[in-house]
């Protein structure tokens, strides 16, 4: 996710629809069974004690602990700090120069647009390392970058010291060209330290001014047309790509989130359709301003064009010559990530969350099925999506409910046939917020990151937050989700395919050094500690052995609510204890963001996106210098896997 400094447009729901909201789905769970009670949280068995713990605990003992690193303080410094054993470097920050022939970045940030065309682009996020021939020494790494930071109309650090002219097509074309995504051939030497490989023709970036293509059920509809493409099969590039995915056959999955907030009119009344605002489009400008000079960001002027962003971008990172493509099939929401999984009969799954409050939890299962050794080109085109609806049915045990998977089809589901809101299959896809409403999917609190147990297949997700709601709810039992939880389903039968599933939560996020009483629900669930509390967590992945990394984005104000918690952070935590530990803290105002690991998990690739969003920070490069996201190179002093 990311946040202008003005507004956040995720805390801000375009969901006007009478669907239940997930928190009273908990409450009547925990009133049922009285989970949560006391803020002591579901017990560490109940969920994973099957197939999980036993493939968690294999090797180990039963004893032994999954977390082999010693958990560190919070932290306010404008630095990485990070577990004792371990050594963060920075690799590739914004500007880094990439192409061949690319100029050495300006350190007053007034490189020209078509040299940051050339340079890595600016606030780093989703990233996965392809490894060379199974090497991990060498390889791709592909890095999304989400957004430029603006403040009031104003390129803040973009322009340097010129930042206070007004906008022109120049400095739109450079923010266009700062977004978007870099492909790095990055090689290990013989001292360990990783760098770019210079000259290298994998190197490559992927901005919003890229052709590609629209593709799936989708591609072609009236709804994609535009003036400039009255195919509706071609479009001009990608933006507010955040999360990301990997797919078996090797490509890499760019997850278009906050489209919205680009497309804006100069046009005094307000032309907007139901289906624009529920996108969350608003009237009038944008503090991007692209509108003013790209005719195509004019809603006005080009309705159609908003339409054909929201999508997963498929991107070959090995084949320049292989246009990017928008998978349709997936639909058209604001996406976070894409968790890619097999299901027993090896038909993809692909999980996906809506970052908005109040938006929903998708999957889509392919019609065909992976087969390793064959080219796979086209399985995102072919398949169903679903929608999560989360019940509090009384499950056998202790689990706080079921679940079931609603598909998003016109032919297969009655609501959707009868809806004259969708003429196709298409309208289905383009539109399918409306959809997930229409069918009675469960308000979820801002859907961030999906993540999937590499050994049992149990699904988890961060819900961030939600301090907009005034209602008393109790997975939080409290009016304000200001800290944000961690939930997981069990898909029926093991099988990711299924459209059943049974749930309960990980964790609750809380204070207790503030709310220190655990009756209090703002301390949060047994797991939090004073030793280990955050707020608002947002990236999730785990590793080859089934450790949870979670990584915050959140307040840090280390002040009132959030006293104690320092900057935003990367936790790690084992799945069948539940315990969690603090294993690294970002530089001032930054988000922790984006998590990939090397074959043999020896090294790990984090991304730091926004230091000094608000003008506190001058990482990585220190003294008065303009900060800059870059990617942490994270490794273990002794050579060892990380996380132990």
């Amino acid at each position: 996710m990311h946040a202008f400094a003005s507004v956040d447009t995720e805390d801000i729901s375009t969901n006007t629809s009478a669907n239940e909201a997930f928190q009273e789905i908990v409450r009547r769970a925990v009133d049922r069974r009285g989970f949560l009670k006391a803020g002591a949280g579901l017990s560490a068995a109940l969920f994973l004690a099957g197939p999980l713990a036993a493939c968690a605990s294999r090797g180990r003992g039963p004893e032994s602990a999954l977390l082999g690193f010693q958990g560190i303080p919070a932290a306010t410094d404008d630095a990485v700090a990070i577990a004792p054993g371990y050594t963060a470097t920075v690799l590739a920050p914004w500007g880094t120069p990439l192409l061949t022939g690319a100029p050495t970045w300006k350190a007053d940030g007034s490189d020209d647009a078509a040299s940051q065309a050339m340079q890595v682009g600016d606030n780093h996020d989703g990233i996965h390392f392809f490894p060379m021939d199974g090497r991990s020494d060498e390889g791709l790494l592909v890095i999304n970058h989400e957004y430029t930071t603006v403040e009031n109309g104003e390129y803040i650090w973009l322009f340097g010291r010129e930042r206070r002219k007004a906008l022109n097509p120049e400095r739109v074309a450079k923010a266009m060209n700062a977004h978007g995504i870099s492909i790095l051939h990055v090689t290990r030497n013989a001292k360990g330290k990783w760098q770019v490989k210079p000259r290298s023709l994998y190197n490559r970036r992927i901005t919003a001014s890229t052709q590609m293509k629209l593709a799936g059920p989708a591609a072609g509809a009236a709804a994609l047309r535009t003036r400039a493409d009255p195919s509706g099969r071609r479009v001009l590039g990608t933006f507010n790509n955040c999360g990301n995915g990997w797919t078996p056959w090797n490509t890499y999955l760019a997850c278009e989130e906050n489209f919205n907030t680009y497309f804006g009119s100069a046009s005094q009344s307000d032309t907007r359709t139901a289906a624009q605002k529920r996108y969350g489009i608003e009237p009038g400008a944008t503090a991007y301003g692209w509108e003013k000079f790209a005719e195509r960001f004019d809603y006005a002027r080009e309705p159609n064009e908003c339409n054909r962003y929201g999508w997963i971008v498929e991107i070959d990172p090995f084949d320049p010559k292989v246009q990017p493509r928008k998978r349709t099939a997936l639909g058209r929401f604001k996406h976070e990530n894409a968790a890619v999984t097999l299901a027993a009969d090896k038909r993809v799954v692909v999980y996906m969350g809506d970052d908005q409050r109040g938006e929903y939890l998708y999957k889509f299962v392919s019609e065909a099925a992976f087969h390793p050794g064959r080219y796979n080109p086209d399985l995102l085109d072919a398949g169903r999506l679903y929608v999560a609806r989360f019940d509090d049915d009384e499950v056998e045990g202790d689990l706080m409910g079921r679940g079931e998977w609603i598909p998003l089809d016109k032919a297969a589901n009655p609501d959707l046939a009868a809806d004259i809101r969708f003429a196709n299959q298409a309208d289905v896809l383009i539109h399918t917020r409306l959809a997930a409403d229409a069918v009675g999917a469960t308000k979820m609190d801002r859907p961030e990151w999906v993540a999937v147990h590499p050994h049992s297949g149990e699904v988890y997700a961060t819900l961030t937050n939600n301090d907009k709601r005034t209602e008393v709810n109790a997975p939080n039992p409290r009016k304000e989700n200001i800290y944000g939880q961690i939930i997981r389903w069990r898909e029926a039968g093991g099988d990711a395919a299924a459209t059943a599933f049974e749930w309960d939560l990980f964790v609750l996020a809380g204070n207790p050094a503030v709310y220190t009483d655990r009756l209090d629900p703002k301390s949060g669930s047994a797991n939090i500690t004073p030793d280990n509390m955050f707020n608002s967590p947002d990236g999730l992945a785990f590793d080859q052995a089934g450790r949870l990394w979670i990584q915050t984005d959140g307040k840090y104000s280390n002040r009132g609510d959030y006293a104690g918690q320092g900057n935003n952070q990367m936790l790690c935590a084992d799945p069948v204890s539940k315990e969690i530990r603090r294993f690294l803290v970002g530089p001032a105002e930054c988000e922790v963001t984006g998590i990939s690991f090397t074959p043999d998990s020896r090294t790990l690739f984090v991304n730091i996106q926004h230091p000094g969003e608000n003008g506190n920070s001058h990482w990585p490069d220190g003294g008065t210098a303009i900060p800059r996201s870059a990617t942490l190179v994270i490794t273990k002093d002794d050579g060892g896997i990380v996380g132990t």
